[in-house]
């Protein structure tokens, strides 16, 4: 894979943000594969909204964020309405993340995030655009990429070292069960009891240590008076699902 944009593309353009689409959405489309079916993307028209890619084998469509800086806290996104929309809708994008090396236009890091990860809490809207600006009441977004856990990434590339299809693919796989939940109140449950397991940074754990975060997750969801009970009932979806095994009845398990 040559991880190096096509510096010539970006000639007819003055604007920085122009100059660095017109070389990295090619870039994507030359050698980045659909991680749910391993087939060609197409990249779409520049004025389509919220999308950059579609699969037209399975559909799964793709919208590309591309920055000189690693993806840490807030990341610009599209217009604020146009993205809850979509983010609602049936067919809700998932999300590439290209980090380039500025100065030799080198892709470092590529990863998506898959779009049932994708909630309205963790984006952010910004304030509209005064009265006197060309778009006035235009209103932006922020990603709040702080709120999306290492474990949701799914690397092509890491730091310059290109990942096989096959990891990429299993890795899709794992958490491919969660494109069935419907329920946004159900799915936000299993989210968090992911993202519980998640910050306690190992591979195997105890009930206890999820326990430990019953205030956090009453806080989340007040309507519900027996936490302990809903977090038991989660981890057992996860190990029917193979996120989790369970390893024994003291209540210890392990992240597949």
């Amino acid at each position: 894979m040559n991880l190096n944009f096509q510096t010539s593309l970006s000639i007819p353009y003055t604007n920085n943000s122009q100059k660095i689409r017109a070389m990295s959405e090619p870039w994507t489309e030359q050698n980045i594969f659909c991680p749910n079916c391993w087939n060609k993307l197409s990249e779409l028209e520049n004025n389509q909204k919220v999308s950059d890619f579609l699969c037209k084998n399975c559909l799964e469509n793709y919208e590309q964020k591309a920055s000189k800086h690693k993806f840490k806290n807030k990341v610009l996104s599209s217009e604020y309405y146009t993205l809850i929309n979509r983010l609602q809708s049936i067919d809700k994008p998932n999300f590439f993340f290209l980090h380039y090396l500025d100065w030799i236009f080198s892709v470092n890091d590529f990863f998506v995030v898959p779009k049932y990860f994708f909630v309205t809490e963790i984006i952010e809207k910004r304030k509209p655009l005064s009265s006197t600006a060309r778009r006035a009441g235009w209103t932006g977004s922020n990603i709040l990429f702080s709120k999306i856990p290492n474990s949701w990434k799914i690397y092509y590339i890491e730091d310059w070292k290109v990942i096989s299809k096959e990891k990429v693919l299993e890795k899709w796989q794992k958490t491919a069960f969660l494109k069935d939940i419907k329920k946004d109140d159900l799915k936000g449950w299993i989210l968090d009891i992911m993202n519980c397991v998640e910050s306690l940074n190992k591979d195997k754990f105890n009930l206890d240590e999820i326990y430990a975060f019953e205030k956090d997750l009453q806080k989340l969801h007040s309507e519900n008076n027996n936490i302990k009970a809903k977090i038991r009932q989660q981890l057992q979806f996860l190990r029917d699902k193979n996120y989790l095994e369970f390893l024994d009845k003291r209540g210890n398990y392990k992240i597949l």
